[in-house]
């Protein structure tokens, strides 16, 4: 796994190892003097998540100055190294990005087992993602720890500016985690971390593939002593894979996106911060599409502005982590494609403003983290909220913002750790309150709990709640088939697990199971007995119960069987949910009552001959829920199953690679009702580092 440096920090020096449980908390990411400590000793008493590739002990030397790995691992508000976390957090390595045969973020989280990942239109433009039977709008996706979630939407929430190639590693946290998140993490998050490259480069992409598909992309990073800054840019389109009745286009997409982040360090404090903006416009055919509204070519452009400035001071007893960020976030919806005679096309902006205060002290008896945090929702639009006081002008139109809405959410949070020699308890809660419909402050606890055993097991428990504030689309939107309920109530979650996993350099092994218990959960349902008269309609569902297993293993044959060079590794893992809230008859639901009850993933990574990788990953479900087709029947999901594969020859200077999605040519599967997916999609590129 990827490990990368943290910020350098003061030195710490040590002459002797206590074996105090808590001794590992102090030199999280400083730089280490190890004294008088011989190679052997070192080897035996190393944590369990720091590679032992990183230390590159000499053993001429009595004292050598090493680098602790990036053991952080966001599962809890104060860091924890990955062996002490009590929170099942899966973590995709840069290893594994790389060698995946995908080219969004998007694509690579359906590699993730706890995650659902309902694709509309095809290579990430437009995409659905959930955890654990959730729906889409239940998580929080953070971008470097920064909340970017659209409180309009969360339909195109994956609209980031990073390249893969950018990300250092993804987070995904499974279970409600507004303890750790806050507000809109009801039942899980996922963090995308980007950072930097450790030294000056410059890098060119470039990708060409199936149905008009081409790319091209470069990456600049400037890299002195103190000062790091990195900008990189890049294009994509295609031509996309079906056409509208009328033979138009109605799955293209084309779209561009820019990122730059920068980071200062001295020896007090360490900032870094980031600015991107993505510009993308896709068709999207029957996205939305009902039996009574049977439009095939409907398209979406959005443009999307992210920044934020974050720092961490390194002196003084208590460690402050503020960070302040803005999000912009701009569509167009066109019910019929450049048709807006037909039907008036839907302007929504929302600006997003945060300000956050994460703080921690370590002490005799543990680590305590506090802090709060601030947000403020803006939204105008076309067809969203209550009548604004003013119309606010819609640049490039001869239209309006007549319609609007704004909440500000508040929250605080206080959490304390014990570390003992193997235990491990993490408690604390979160206190929120919001600004829409006068809510009062709630409090919304949780534990964590682990114990290790020996040096390569470990048992955990844990019990989190969270709640979720409805979407502005799910309050307000009222449009062809469509009815919303301004009143609908934020959804809440409570959550127990336990599970146990096993790690060591040949075999890592996981498995959990979990109860989640919600209530008014928020859905989209239809009354199909209602005929020509059915419409979908947002509404609070009493209770849902959801209970699932997840277990998951992963070999090193490489490690097992070192005299063998091709397979280098294998991976498998499996979800099972269950809900207890059954559909009505006649009642269908678009999202809550719709999700995977089976999930199996496997990949085998292979290196037939030097420089050539070859990775080749399986992903088979089967999802509950019905659909309605456009001549009104119901439909139940059938399950189905996808290969990909991804074939790389890499050098130092160049990679050139070839991937191929839906290897094996399957069509017909349905994964959201209405929305046809493509058959095999192939691409070939190639990476170039110039510098």
């Amino acid at each position: 796994m990827y490990k990368p440096n943290f910020q350098k920090r003061e030195v710490i020096v040590f002459r002797r190892f206590q074996r105090k449980g808590y001794s590992l908390f102090s030199c999280l990411g400083r730089e280490v003097l190890i004294s008088v400590l011989s190679v052997a000793t070192l080897s035996s008493t190393k944590a369990a998540t720091i590679s032992d590739e990183t230390w590159r002990v000499d053993s001429t030397q009595t004292t050598k100055e090493i680098w602790l790995g990036d053991v952080g691992i966001t599962g809890s508000r104060a860091p924890l190294t990955q062996s002490q976390a009590v929170r099942m957090v899966t973590v995709l390595s840069r290893e594994d990005i790389q060698a995946a045969p995908v080219r969004s973020i998007n694509d690579l989280l359906k590699m993730s087992v706890g995650v659902d990942v309902r694709q509309r239109g095809a290579l990430g433009s437009q995409t659905d993602i959930s955890v654990r039977g959730g729906t889409q709008e239940q998580i929080t996706i953070l971008l470097n720890g920064i909340n970017v979630c659209d409180p309009q939407t969360a339909h195109n929430v994956m609209d980031l500016p990073v390249e893969l190639s950018e990300v250092v590693r993804i987070e995904v946290l499974e279970g409600p985690s507004g303890r750790t998140y806050g507000t809109s993490s009801l039942v899980g998050a996922i963090n995308i971390v980007t950072h930097p490259e450790r030294q000056s480069s410059l890098d060119v992409t470039m990708e060409g593939g199936s149905y008009g598909y081409a790319k091209a992309g470069v990456k600049a990073n400037v890299k002195s002593e103190r000062w790091n800054n990195q900008l990189s840019g890049s294009y994509m389109r295609s031509d996309g894979f079906s056409r509208s009745k009328t033979g138009t286009l109605n799955t293209d997409f084309s779209g561009s996106k820019g990122f730059y982040q920068g980071e200062y360090d001295n020896d007090n404090v360490h900032c870094s911060w980031h600015l991107g903006i993505t510009d993308k416009g896709w068709g999207s055919s029957t996205f939305y599409a009902s039996p009574k509204w049977q439009a095939d070519d409907q398209y979406e452009h959005t443009t999307k502005l992210f920044s934020a400035l974050q720092a961490e001071t390194k002196r003084g007893i208590i460690h402050f982590r503020p960070a302040v960020y803005w999000n912009q976030h701009n569509d167009r919806y066109e019910g019929y494609r450049g048709q807006s005679d037909k039907m008036k096309f839907n302007y929504n902006r929302c600006n997003v403003y945060g300000l956050n205060l994460n703080s921690y002290f370590d002490w005799m008896l543990g680590r305590t983290a506090f802090g709060a945090e601030l947000r403020n929702e803006d939204l105008v639009s076309g067809n969203l909220g209550e009548p604004l006081p003013s119309p606010q002008h819609i640049a490039g139109t001869d239209r309006d913002y007549t319609l609007g809405i704004n909440r500000t959410n508040m929250s605080a949070h206080l959490e304390h750790n014990i570390l003992l020699e193997g235990l491990t308890i993490s408690a604390g809660f979160i206190a929120t309150k919001s600004t829409q419909s006068n809510m009062d402050w709630q409090l919304y606890p949780g534990i964590d709990m682990s114990y290790r055993i020996g040096k390569h097991s470990k048992v955990f428990a844990s019990y989190n709640s969270s709640l979720r504030l409805p979407s502005f689309t799910e309050m307000y939107y009222k449009l062809q088939g469509y009815a919303a309920d301004p009143h609908l109530k934020p959804e809440e979650m409570n959550a127990l697990e336990v599970g146990s996993s096993y790690s060591n350099n040949i075999l890592q092994a996981k498995m959990s199971i979990y109860h989640h218990h919600g209530r008014n959960m928020i859905d989209w349902i239809m009354d199909t007995s209602l005929g020509q008269n059915a419409s979908w309609q947002s509404v609070n569902h009493t209770r849902i119960n959801s209970y699932g297993v997840e277990t998951s293993l992963g070999i090193s044959l490489k490690t097992l069987w070192p005299h063998q060079k091709i397979i280098n590794s294998c991976a498998l893992s499996y979800s099972y949910i269950n809900q207890d809230k059954k559909n009505e008859p006649g009642i269908v639901s678009q999202y809550a009552l719709e999700y995977l009850k089976h999930k199996f993933t496997a990949n085998m990574q292979l290196t037939p001959i030097e420089h050539l990788s070859l990775g080749i990953y399986y992903r088979w479900q089967d999802r509950v829920g019905q659909y309605t087709d456009f001549t009104g029947q119901v439909h139940n999901y059938k399950p189905f199953g996808l290969v990909d594969a991804r074939l790389a020859w890499k050098t130092q200077k160049y990679t050139v690679y070839t991937e191929a999605n839906n290897l094996l040519n399957k069509k017909n599967y349905v994964d959201y009702g209405n929305v046809p997916q493509p058959g095999i999609w192939i691409i070939a590129g190639c990476k170039i580092n110039i510098i």
